[in-house]
Parts: structure tokens; sequence; C-alpha cells
């Protein structure tokens, strides 16, 4: 695995809000590589998500029912159902709908996810530095997981933050996590 200290994100792109009221929805684009089917087994299968995704699951995300989720950084699991599953192209996941489309010889990646307008900066940010992480693990060049405390950590977070706000006329939270705290 690659040392984390070796990864900076890219800038801020990809990402847009569209806002209703306090009712922000967070929707991310990424281009990978890798082929849809592959893209799905990251999505779906809890060892996988587990080396990438800021969250883990009791079950497969790749059948619709009820799953016990697990948001890093939180002590307790919510009970979330998969209301669509349709392999490799459309994921429905409680307040996340992931879109997979075939782009080339990859697949062009599109998270919506309904956000608390106070935090579609951190999330913004959070999602790309999940997603780097995502295509380093595709590509066979793995990095460590980082979420949550973990991604607030690394270098070019608080950049990624105030780039995300600016392009979303949004404010950042007045939360800070200092380098080195454990939370």
């Amino acid at each position: 695995m690659t040392h984390l200290e070796q990864y900076t994100p890219g800038p801020a792109s990809g990402a847009q809000v569209e806002k209703h009221g306090d009712k922000w929805t967070l929707i991310l684009v990424r281009e990978l590589r890798h082929s849809p089917e592959k893209v799905w087994k990251a999505l779906t299968h809890p060892a996988h998500l587990r080396e990438w995704a800021p969250f883990v699951t009791d079950g497969n995300l790749g059948t619709e029912g009820t799953v016990n989720l697990t948001w890093v950084g939180r002590p307790v699991s919510i009970e979330t159902r998969v209301t669509r599953a349709d392999a490799p192209t459309l994921l429905e996941v409680g307040d996340m709908r992931w879109q997979l489309e075939a782009s080339g010889s990859g697949t062009r990646l599109t998270l919506w996810h309904n956000i608390d307008r106070r935090f579609v900066s951190w999330g913004a940010a959070g999602w790309h530095i999940a997603f780097d992480v995502l295509d380093r693990l595709l590509s066979g060049n793995p990095i460590a997981r980082m979420a949550g405390a973990d991604a607030m950590k690394s270098a070019g977070w608080q950049r990624l933050v105030a780039e995300y706000a600016k392009q979303f006329g949004a404010e950042t939270p007045n939360w800070s996590h200092p380098a080195g705290q454990e939370s």
C-alpha cells in the first residue's frame, strides 16, 4: 500500500449541488478507468467497501433489502434500505443514488447524496478523497482508506473544503479537526 503522506488530492472538481431549502443534494461525477462490473463490485461488496468507502455494511448492497450501515466515526449502525440494485448500472441505498455508465473503456460514476447544507463542502471533500482511494484500489495501487477524522488529517482536506464551499456558495462549518487529534 502507498503511504498516506504521499497522497495529495487534486483540485475540487466534478461536483455540484441542487438546493432545496435546507435539503441539498450533492452530485459528484468521477471518470474511472475500470469497467462498470468492476466498479459495481467495489460499490456493493462489504469487503471492498471497507477498503475505500466512508461506511461499512453488514451485507451486500447488490441486492434489495435491509442492511446495517455504519459511517466511519459513528459508533452506531443505521438500518438502511437498498431500494434498487440494477447491476451494474444503478444502486440506491438510503439517501444515496449511484449511477454507473460505460464511458469508453471505463465508467462514469455519478453519486447523488442528500446532505445537510451546512456540511455539503465537507461531504464533497470526503467523497473526493474516497473516490481517489477507490480509483487507486481498482488500479491495483491501493492506499489506505481515508474517511472521517483520517480524511480530515490528510493533505489537502482544508483546501478541498474551501474550494468546494466557494464553488457551491456554501459556508464551511466552524468545527475544525486538529491534525493528530483522534475523534
